[in-house]
């Protein structure tokens, strides 16, 4: 690959700058392909995308490039969206690098937390998700609240690559003050979705957004693990979606607040309120997904902006119900109890991948696996054995979270 260096007069600093394999060799600049050497490659008070001229000197930084815990504090309790996607690039860095000071980033705002409500959105893909969240959005804006919409992207199992393009989707939404559109990719890992999901929700929390808008990838395993984020879950729906017995099938259904059923405009008005009709009888088999409520169906159309302020005030009534029976506050404990069991689950799993014993002896039990000498379960066994686990959690709780990595 073809690397790049400047360097900045009197103190030598570097910026590397590398092209895919792919690029032509001998391209020139004008053939833009580059990866840039990301936060970890910068030695100076820059990240990101450098302008070079920074770099040489010729050139000002507008503002601190690299900030501390508490510029990160006090930028998000201020509001400044800037310093908010900042923290959240931060809390969704995978390098035991950064996991310190997120931590005492979170920690530090935790007195600002708590007061936003949670709502999760998810339906098949088509269904015009994100069509109605810029709409309910815009609405909510218009009604002087503070909207965070944080979507979650597929990540591709091949490249690891996610397109994160989902904001283009809500242009006008995004251009709002009093919006902040954040799109994550998935991971790859639903306990990576949970924890980075659950940590940038409290951030927009922490910088004064009151409604929190979670869009799910899509019908899947996932949505279990949305819904145990969010105080309201809804259900977006389409016309023809079979008999009875298949809509009770579909058990993404015993999740949700409400069901809504979108594009109920036009010629498929008829057929919207005959779906509505189906979804309600199929309610009445369905365990009601939060105690004290009952789920409904509704209709709404994103494209004619009808139905969204009856499914806000639907969204209020429950809010109201659940904190008066208690079941809203108790539900935000279990989460939270919840959310600390999945963490235990990620770090025991990562304490036993990382360690130096296992790894050492995995491609040995792999292949053994592979060639019919042992069975998995005498692989698991013989790896199990060979695990130990006090000098497992002692090395890596020294490595994660009490030196200086994490800062």
């Amino acid at each position: 690959m073809e690397e790049k260096t400047f360097t900045r007069t009197q103190q030598v600093k570097k910026y590397t700058e590398t092209r895919p394999d792919w690029v032509p060799q001998n391209a020139g600049e004008a053939f833009t392909t580059s990866v840039m050497s990301g936060i970890e490659g910068v030695q100076d008070t820059t990240v990101g995308n450098i302008n070079p001229a920074i770099l040489n000197g010729t050139k000002k930084s507008k503002g601190k490039m690299i900030l501390s815990v508490d510029d990160y504090v006090k930028g998000v309790a201020a509001g400044d969206r800037m310093v908010l996607s900042r923290a959240i690039t931060l809390i969704e860095s995978n390098s035991p690098r950064h996991f310190k000071k997120a931590q005492a980033v979170l920690q530090s705002l935790l007195p600002r937390i708590g007061k936003a409500l949670r709502i999760g959105i998810t339906g098949v893909p088509g269904a015009g998700k994100s069509t109605m969240i810029e709409a309910f959005g815009n609405m909510l804006c218009d009604m002087g609240h503070r909207v965070a919409v944080l979507t979650v992207d597929p990540t591709s199992s091949v490249t690891r690559g996610s397109i994160l393009g989902d904001k283009t989707r809500m242009g006008s939404l995004s251009r709002r003050a009093e919006a902040f559109i954040r799109p994550s990719p998935a991971g790859g890992t639903l306990g990576g979705v949970a924890r980075k999901s659950r940590e940038t929700m409290l951030l927009c929390e922490a910088a004064g957004y009151d409604v929190i808008i979670i869009e799910t990838v899509g019908v899947g395993q996932s949505e279990t693990t949305v819904r145990s984020m969010v105080d309201f879950f809804l259900l977006v729906v389409l016309t023809g979606a079979g008999d009875d017995l298949q809509g009770i099938k579909k058990g993404i259904m015993e999740l949700a607040d409400a069901i809504v059923v979108n594009k109920a405009d036009g010629d498929n008005l008829l057929k919207a309120k005959i779906a509505r009709g189906e979804y309600e009888r199929m309610i009445e088999f369905i365990r009601p997904a939060t105690p004290g409520w009952q789920t409904h169906a509704y209709l709404a159309s994103a494209i004619k902006k009808t139905g969204l302020k009856e499914l806000w005030q639907v969204i209020q009534y429950f809010q109201q119900v659940t904190m008066r029976k208690g079941s809203f506050q108790k539900r935000r404990e279990s989460q939270l109890l919840d959310w600390m069991h999945s963490m235990i689950d990620e770090h025991l799993h990562n304490i036993f991948f990382d360690d130096p014993v296992i790894t050492g002896r995995m491609p040995e039990i792999k292949q053994a696996v592979i060639s019919g000498t042992i069975s998995p379960t005498q692989g698991v066994a013989e790896l199990v054995r060979l695990f130990d686990v006090e000098r497992a959690v002692s090395r890596h709780a020294t490595d994660f979270f009490y030196t200086g990595k994490g800062t």
